[in-house]
């Protein structure tokens, strides 16, 4: 999964909420970090969320027209605006026009247009589209571009207030059926694969549908989905998940047939990775990861198999870890996205599949998703990894750490200091207490090792830790080591 996938799902739901609304050191370690930021999918989508509705204002250009006399005024607009007081800016900027009819702030359309968008974040939705309205007879130029769009997200909303002749203009535009670019191809749109609902009405227009019956939305979805015209590219896209947010029975074969025909790779990763969002999608989810030969997609169809809540899926992961045909990396996904649904079978099985598997990388991602499963004893199951002297050396060091992040008590970690020989497991020891600095008996192992360890390398090492340490014990042991 990646932001990009995140954002676009965060860009359109966003939309919909535009009323006063808001979407409810050591370096041989740092390779295991990485995973979690997949582990918080749901997280950084919240985030997107947020983000995105944070930005919903246009930033307004700044005052431009100094000695103009409505310059005071578009200030004062400006101001409000930026603050989310839209019933005080609207007011503001609707007087500009009546006061100062020749000043630039009027002749330009900016007044009118800002006013529009304040009054509709306001909630008075029939007032902004009359000023619309207005634009498109005053200003056509800004109409076509800023106000078009504006227009189609007020209108989604009276859509959905039961408004038809809004729905049916919503309709047309989503279908495309009707409009130039259908007919013309590019000539006057935004064929970027990237263009979003500011530069595009269309996109607007598929995002209002969102707030539809799926009676209605889908044949909608579907009409725009079977497009392949190149300016179709980014509403297919957002048609994506739309569709996997109108729950029928029709939902998950229609994102499959996009995964398995769209000719956009990012259109068929995110239908594969929104097919996560529905129920009962295991089966075609299978069928990805036996029949496609494609990286990402299976890398999706891994992660929306972990989102199902049912054993099959569980056993699908299962049995694609153990598919030694399969690229690794695929494989490592599979093994981390079995630590993070935390079962008697999964736990069985990663440590069943570690004594059979050959393979480093893949036995160093078993024993991060095993120290993920707090409370079914894989903290005793690392440490018996970490103190078996025929286990490669560096999977010994990180069993170790991930046995000391899992809460193995912090007095048997201590104790197998004294009892290891290797330097290595000692310098990883050493590490693995300085992460515990808030537990006493950590601190006073380390000044154990600082002032008896023969090996000067090692002192070294807990003298370096312990200078990292809060504990106010610590200055004057080090004075005393300076003065010694």
């Amino acid at each position: 999964m990646t932001m990009r996938t995140l954002l676009t799902a965060a860009a359109i739901i966003s939309s919909a909420f535009g009323v006063s609304q808001s979407p409810s050191v050591h370096d041989s370690f740092n390779s295991n970090v990485a995973p979690f930021a997949l582990a918080g999918a749901d997280a950084q989508l919240s985030a997107a969320f947020t983000a995105l509705d944070q930005q919903a204002n246009p930033v307004l250009p700044e005052p431009w027209a100094k000695a103009d006399p409505a310059d005071s005024l578009y200030r004062l607009a400006r101001e409000a605006l930026s603050r989310g007081d839209y019933k005080r800016a609207a007011e503001i900027f609707h007087g500009i026009p009546e006061r100062y009819p020749q000043s630039a702030y009027t002749t330009s359309g900016q007044a009118l247009y800002y006013e529009a968008f304040a009054l509709y974040r306001s909630g008075d939705l029939n007032a902004a589209r009359e000023r619309l309205n207005q634009l498109k007879t005053r200003f056509p130029a800004m109409a076509k571009s800023d106000g078009a769009s504006l227009l189609t997200r007020v209108c989604g909303e009276l859509a959905k207030r039961g408004d038809e002749s809004c729905a049916m203009s919503i309709d047309s535009t989503a279908r495309g059926g009707s409009d130039l670019a259908t007919r013309t191809g590019s000539q006057g749109r935004n064929c970027s694969p990237d263009a979003d609902e500011d530069s595009d009405d269309r996109i607007a227009a598929l995002n209002a549908l969102l707030q539809m019956d799926a009676e209605r939305a889908m044949p909608i979805l579907q009409q725009v989905l079977a497009r392949r015209d190149p300016c179709s590219v980014a509403l297919r896209r957002k048609a994506v998940f739309l569709v996997s947010q109108k729950r029928t029975d029709q939902t998950a074969n229609i994102l499959m047939s996009v995964a398995r025909s769209d000719p956009d790779q990012e259109t068929r990763e995110q239908a594969v990775f929104w097919l996560s969002q529905v129920p009962g999608s295991t089966g075609l989810l299978e069928e990805i990861l036996k029949g496609s030969g494609d990286e990402n997609i299976k890398e999706k169809a891994l992660f929306s198999l972990s989102q199902q809540n049912e054993p099959r899926a569980q056993q699908a992961l299962r049995d694609f870890a153990t598919r030694e045909t399969e690229n690794s990396d695929l494989r490592e996904k599979a093994i981390f996205w079995l630590g993070q649904n935390h079962s008697k079978e999964n736990t069985e099985f990663l440590r069943t599949l570690y004594s059979r598997l050959t393979n480093e990388d893949l036995k160093e991602k078993i024993l991060f998703s095993l120290s993920q499963q707090k409370g079914a004893g894989n903290e005793q199951w690392l440490m018996n990894i970490a103190v078996n002297s025929k286990e490669d050396i560096e999977l010994r060091k990180k069993a170790l750490f991930w046995a000391g992040q899992s809460g193995v008590p912090i007095s048997e970690i201590a104790q197998l200091y004294d009892r290891m020989s290797d330097s290595e497991m000692r310098e990883a020891i050493i590490f693995a207490l300085s992460q515990r600095q808030s537990d006493r008996t950590a601190i006073d192992k380390l000044f154990d090792i600082a002032k008896n360890e023969k090996d000067p390398e090692l002192r070294k090492k807990a003298i370096f830790w312990l200078g990292q340490s809060h504990d106010p014990r610590v200055q004057q042991f080090l004075l005393d080591l300076i003065n010694r």
